[in-house]
């Protein structure tokens, strides 16, 4: 909400235009209010209140007649329903209950009824002006509060109209103004963004660095809201995040515990940092859906022995870790019992930094209870300290790179002197006060009841779109003919009745359960829906909102079935429909059911998936679908249809047993050679050679082989590529005449680089050997081999 717009005050009573002396009341009171420059809307029907109570945002005052409907039991029931929706909705705004001096109202009232108002009008007794002096006042303090710490100082500051003698130069928008391309830009984005673009030299708004003012009271605000006993604001997002926490807490020579499932910022922090990483190995499903990391993996005997074995170590034997970090949720929603891993890893590190940057509205919702960092009564003094980094903007409201860094003190409490050197690091003297402003907002919004709907309506989108696929499937899906097929739901097949324990299938579970009961997501031991063994009750659950569907071709055993459509197809034709997955393996795509869904978008979704399914079914021509693709490579595909074109890349991944290798690919750690710091060295001081990867056998990489999605290292900087048939330059190679077979439909790797249908890599030049003359000549051989293998197919 503006805080500049308007007061609107919503009038719930059916007998507003009724020429009874009620209406007639009500009708001054109304003319009082907008007296006051207050906009009014009037609802005139119980379903009408109904609809509005679960959408009042812009609204600052709500009165509602008690008699809504009719004088009866019955209908003050229905009242009463309405009114504990709104503050269900929102414990701030004000409620004004209408009635008349005759009126049952008070004996009707229950007690926790009259807690939910806040003011009671007599319509046919106080004064039409009193009553809209009371109703306007009620509605200015509403919504002064509206507005959190920082986010109301700026508001106030910007609305003083001072003038600039500061940094930023465009002076609140004037410089733009001065150009044609300028005014452009100034018009697009409106004149408040760029008065509310501020130096650090605002007195009045505080500093983000010594964490003063409006800033540091709006920090202090947020780690009541998410539960901690620090809270920094970050404005590059939690890959600056991450880097903030290792500079707080690792130093050259320590060992991290890594999961292996880390974000790439992590593999920057210990390159910076020159610390050495010792690795947790997640599982993965026949999907290739990363798994959490095996409890037995973090007991403090699997972690000694992995530092013995670690060659990084200078005294192996004796090194104690000084840091963890663990991605939670996993970037396909999977979140582990979050106080499990803390007993777990507690017992031999100090401090464990949960990477949460998917995960900031876990706190929120009761059915993630103790499954995240910043959890209500986990404090523990004898505990390890706790860091959790969360992306603001991923999937709460904030604009990009709003991040947020959580701290709950343990055994090794962090001091805020020593800590927020690391964090000027890596923070800007000019901060975009706007994104301050938004990790702010992202708080309020969270804080109490709204935080609360806000999470649970999109559990809530998340289930009927998960229960609708399935449903589909069952009616579509069963495979009696070719045609009888549709796509997978990644979730469990059924959940047991809470009385009889008899299966009930997931179609047809009540939302009531789903909603709220957390272990019909649990990855309980020996459901085959997700894949993974070796896990105990209770360990790891499911994310509601994280929604993963499945195509048709994957087998049990996570082999390929004889026919099969490959996710990147699928993938592609949603986006020339205009939807943007989050991201996609080989058979499964994901999307993200964040509080900006909506039952059409995802309504939408269903029906561009039938759509791609009676396109592939009736098979269309691929012109038709992929005009741009057809027109950039006709010899390839003007004569496909979109099964032939499924049919084709599903054949290349069976034949070339894609799915298989990426699980040995990543079912293994590479050999550690040298750390992250002396291989970034290397590279800066190009004593490297450009590899293609049929050169690379047992070679050192001088940076992270990173496949995307979802962006988890094959290899990691200084690590040994293994033989040249082995698993990893196998996976690689594979991916290389994948792209060269199929155009359009290139993986992103980064660390790899693509020439002319080569993937090259950069690789630490061995002792006394320079760049092999002939790399040219290999080059073009093996970009010729690639052209004959194709050729025969």
């Amino acid at each position: 909400m503006n805080p500049e717009e308007k007061l609107q005050v919503a009038i719930l009573d059916d007998t507003i235009h009724t020429e009874t002396p009620h209406g007639r009341a009500i009708r001054r009171i109304v003319k009082g209010i907008e007296e006051f420059g207050i906009t009014v809307s009037d609802i005139v029907s119980p379903a009408d209140a109904r609809a509005a109570a679960s959408n009042l945002p812009e609204i600052d005052c709500v009165l509602i007649n008690w008699n809504l409907g009719g004088d009866t039991p019955g209908r003050h029931e229905e009242t009463a329903a309405i009114i504990h929706e709104i503050r269900q909705r929102n414990e701030e705004i004000p409620i004004f209950l209408m009635g008349e001096p005759t009126s049952a109202a008070p004996t009707t009232l229950t007690i926790d009824m009259i807690k939910e108002i806040n003011e009671y009008i007599w319509v046919m007794e106080d004064t039409p002006e009193f009553i809209a002096g009371r109703i306007t006042a009620a509605a200015k303090r509403y919504r002064q509060k509206l507005l959190p710490p920082f986010f109301g100082a700026l508001v106030r500051f910007s609305d003083d109209f001072e003038y600039s003698w500061h940094t930023p130069g465009h002076a609140g928008g004037i410089a733009f103004r001065k150009s044609p391309a300028g005014r452009a830009f100034f018009k697009f984005f409106g004149e408040q963004l760029f008065r509310s673009d501020l130096s650090i030299s605002v007195g009045e708004l505080g500093s983000l660095l010594d964490h003063s003012g409006a800033v540091g009271e709006a920090e202090r605000y947020a780690a009541k809201v998410f539960g901690s006993d620090l809270t920094y604001f970050v404005t590059n997002g939690t890959s600056t995040a991450n880097k903030i926490v290792f500079f707080g807490r690792v130093t050259q020579d320590d060992i991290v515990l890594v999961d292996r499932n880390c974000h790439k910022s992590a593999e920057h922090a210990l390159t910076m940092t020159h610390s050495i990483a010792v690795y947790l190995l997640p599982t993965r499903n026949r999907y290739g859906i990363i798994g959490p990391i095996p409890p037995d993996q973090m007991s403090p005997v699997s972690i000694r022995e992995k530092i013995r074995s670690c060659p990084l170590s200078p005294t192996a034997e004796s090194q104690t870790p000084v840091h963890a970090i663990i991605t939670n949720s996993t970037y396909d929603g999977l979140c582990y019992h979050a106080a499990d891993v803390e007993k777990l890893l507690g017992k031999s590190v100090d401090s464990i930094h949960f990477d949460e940057a998917w995960y900031a509205y876990a706190r929120f919702n009761p059915i993630y209870r103790d499954r995240f960092a910043m959890r209500d009564g986990a404090k523990d003094p004898k505990g390890p300290t706790v860091f959790a980094t969360q992306s603001t903007h991923k999937l709460l409201a904030a604009l990009s790179q709003a991040s947020m860094v959580h701290v709950r003190h343990g055994r090794v409490p962090v001091e805020h002197s020593r800590f927020n050197e690391g964090f000027m690091m890596h923070s800007s003297t000019s901060p975009l006060y706007p994104i301050i402003a938004s990790c702010d907002v992202s708080s309020k919004m969270m804080d109490g009841a709204p935080g609360r709907v806000l999470t649970t309506e999109s559990i809530e989108e998340a289930i009927r779109f998960r229960r609708t696929m399935a449903r589909i499937a069952r009616e579509i899906g069963h495979g009696k003919t070719p045609h009888d097929w549709w796509f997978g739901m990644w979730q469990p097949d059924t959940i047991p009745d809470k009385k009889t324990k008899k299966p009930i299938a997931f179609a047809d579970a009540p939302m009531e359960r789903l909603r709220e009961d957390p272990s019909c997501w649990v990855l309980h031991p020996g459901d085959d829906w997700h894949g993974f063994t070796g896990l105990p009750e209770n360990y790891c659950m499911l994310d509601p909102i994280k929604v993963t569907v499945l195509m048709p071709g994957v087998k049990e055993d996570g082999s390929l079935e004889k026919w099969g459509i490959p996710a990147a197809i699928v993938v592609k034709f949603l986006d020339t429909r205009g939807i943007i997955n989050e991201k996609s393996g080989d058979y499964d795509i994901l999307f993200l059911f964040s509080m900006g869904i909506t039952k059409g978008k995802w309504g939408t979704l269903i029906t561009e998936l039938f759509e791609f399914k009676r396109l592939y079914d009736e098979g269309a021509p691929l012109g038709e679908i992929f005009p741009d693709l057809v027109a950039k490579w006709p010899d390839l595909y003007k004569d496909l249809t979109l099964r032939g074109l499924s049919d084709r890349m599903h054949a290349f991944k069976k034949e070339h047993r894609m799915c298989e290798l990426l699980q040995e690919a990543f079912g293994i750690l590479p050999e550690p050679a040298i750390t992250y710091a002396k291989a970034f060295k290397k590279l800066v001081r190009n004593e490297v050679e450009h590899l293609p990867v049929c050169e690379a056998g047992n070679r050192i990489v001088a940076t992270g082989i990173v496949p995307y999605p979802p962006g988890i290292p094959i290899l990691a900087p200084g690590e040994r590529t293994g033989p040249q048939d082995g698993p990893l330059l196998q996976y690689l190679t594979v991916l290389q005449e994948f792209d060269n077979a199929f155009p359009g439909f290139e993986h992103d790797t980064h660390g790899i680089e693509c020439e002319n249908g080569v993937y090259r890599m950069y690789c630490i030049k061995e002792e006394g050997k320079g760049t092999k003359p002939e790399t040219k000549k290999n080059t073009k051989t093996a970009a010729k081999m690639a052209t004959k293998r194709e050729a025969k197919k």
